[in-house]
């Protein structure tokens, strides 16, 4: 059941985790996918690709962006929302809001599919991070720093940023952001997709 709460929906995460699996598995189905290939494709592992799949695990923002970049999709498609470019304006209302249990808010501010580019902004709690390892997936990103301290892992070098502080990198290597601060930290960050 959805409630209001600071005039964003709240959801079951029972519903949530079970729209998301649903999702994941039509997308690989309708694509011919198995398990495995999927895990190959995302360097996830196949158990933890299943219980997605079956609503029984959640996924950190780092595992949902590999996921939705393997099946050519944005974050909010894999949420259930679909996607809409017809509006001038994006309402803060209708942006995809996603927590996860690292310690990140994720918000999908636009997902322009038509011309590429996804911009989120990003909330850090002290020590949080995008994912448990590096992930990779399609695209170029940008992230900038608008306050606290971010440890930006690609490849096997680790970059610090601070507020102000632009860090850019092809999505396809691995990477993982964490926050390093004495606070948490927030940014934006750009992705471009290759089309």
């Amino acid at each position: 059941m959805a409630t209001k709460k600071n005039g964003h929906a709240a959801v079951d995460t029972t519903e949530v985790l079970a729209v998301i699996g649903s999702k994941v598995r039509s997308l690989r189905e309708a694509q011919g996918l198995t398990l495995e290939e999927l895990a190959n494709r995302t360097r996830l592992s196949k158990s933890m690709l299943s219980l997605i799949e079956r609503g029984k695990s959640a996924a950190s923002i780092g595992t949902l962006v590999a996921i939705s970049s393997v099946f050519g999709v944005q974050l909010p498609e894999l949420l259930g929302k679909p996607t809409s470019d017809q509006d001038v304006v994006t309402r803060l209302a209708d942006q995809t809001v996603v927590k996860s249990g690292h310690g990140m808010i994720h918000r999908t501010v636009t997902n322009d599919q038509i011309r590429g580019i996804e911009i989120a902004f990003n909330q850090y709690k002290r020590g949080a991070s995008n994912s448990a390892k590096p992930i990779t997936h399609d695209g170029f990103e940008y992230g900038l720093v608008i306050d606290g301290v971010l440890e930006v892992a690609v490849e096997d070098q680790k970059h610090i940023v601070s507020a102000g502080d632009l860090i850019r990198y092809p999505s396809d290597k691995p990477h993982r952001i964490t926050s390093k601060g004495r606070k948490g930290a927030r940014a934006f960050w750009i992705t471009l997709r290759r089309t």
